[in-house]
């Protein structure tokens, strides 16, 4: 019979995608109370980010690709957890590759990920009835057209364009894990989350903070895609874990946005980035690559009022932690020709 409360001394907790840049703010933020079984095969993620935890006892990290079934009661690792007694009380599932280059480079395991390996942690959830939280992305949305977008908000989508694999993962996620719900009457919820930065971003994965650091710190010419004033959303990555735990600690289900509202210019945090990193680089603004239209800008509304979150993290202390941390980044540094 599943057991949905700990009965030992805490939780046992599976983060699949835990070595990312996402899942291992949140390893970190959960094993501090719970027992925390970190799952990945480090296609996007990376040893380096979960290090600091492999020697505590509350973590244990397995290696594995969802697109095969796991067992986590027949892991040796897991025997210490007695995941055979307890069960898994708590699944968090982020188990994609989330950048345009990592996607681009992977597009059939994204698309796998996302199905046949949701399927397989679904199955899980089933099983020891735990809660269950997909982290989804605003790409299902399809295209914004400048204003706020709620969660009723449905837009076009073109299934075959060049970052189709990674938009239609999600959205086939959300419907898979929305049916289970229904079809096997399971605490399934889906996040969809907004753009996100922080330490433990991947310094070659193409994502805009990070090249704009890279850049700016060899005084490079920094390149803005996109128009000066255009308006974007960032959130700190330690807003969106405190924004996930207090997600799946309520009563609702969603698909809830979790994102910013504080709106900045392009502009702004270009030169932010420039000022902080005491650079000479010039800035210049090229248009978006294609099939990159305008930025969807999230309305926060509902998770305001349902769970009572909201980001605290300003702009500038975000971008400074950032920078501080990928300036330690072997590679950072170019060297010159």
């Amino acid at each position: 019979m599943p057991v949905t409360q700990a009965i030992f001394d805490k939780k046992n907790i599976l983060v699949v995608g835990g070595a990312g840049f996402i899942g291992s703010h949140l390893c970190d933020e959960l094993v501090k109370n719970n027992k925390v079984i970190c799952v990945d095969n480090f296609l996007t993620g990376s040893e380096n980010n979960i290090a600091h935890l492999l020697q505590n006892p509350n973590f244990r990290f397995i290696n594995h690709d969802v697109i095969n079934p796991l067992t986590p009661e027949a892991l040796p690792e897991l025997e210490v957890f007695r995941v055979q007694f307890q069960g898994i009380q708590e699944i968090y599932f982020l188990a994609s590759p989330a950048s345009p280059q990592a996607y681009a480079k992977f597009p059939v395991e994204t698309l796998l990920a996302n199905s046949v390996g949701l399927r397989n942690i679904l199955d899980l959830a089933v099983k020891y009835k735990s809660q269950f939280l997909f982290a989804s992305s605003p790409v299902v949305y399809g295209q914004g057209d400048g204003s706020l977008i709620n969660e009723n908000y449905v837009g076009l989508v073109n299934h075959l364009d060049a970052r189709s694999c990674f938009v239609e993962a999600k959205r086939f996620g959300e419907t898979l894990t929305a049916n289970y719900r229904k079809k096997y009457d399971i605490d399934a919820r889906i996040a969809r989350i907004f753009n996100t930065y922080g330490p433990r971003m991947l310094l070659n994965d193409g994502r805009m903070i990070p090249e704009m650091i890279k850049a700016a710190m060899n005084n490079r010419d920094v390149i803005a895609y996109g128009s000066p004033k255009e308006l974007i959303s960032l959130f700190y990555v330690d807003d969106l874990i405190r924004a996930m735990v207090k997600f799946l600690e309520s009563n609702e289900s969603g698909p809830m946005n979790i994102g910013s509202d504080w709106k900045v210019t392009l502009e702004e945090v270009v030169q932010k980035i420039v000022t902080l990193t005491n650079s000479s680089s010039k800035i210049v603004y090229q248009e978006k690559l294609e099939n990159f239209g305008q930025q969807i800008l999230p309305s926060i509304t509902l998770v305001k009022e349902k769970i009572g979150w909201f980001p605290i993290v300003l702009l500038d202390e975000g971008l400074k932690k950032t920078i501080d941390y990928l300036s330690a980044q072997q590679g950072i540094r170019e060297v010159p020709v």
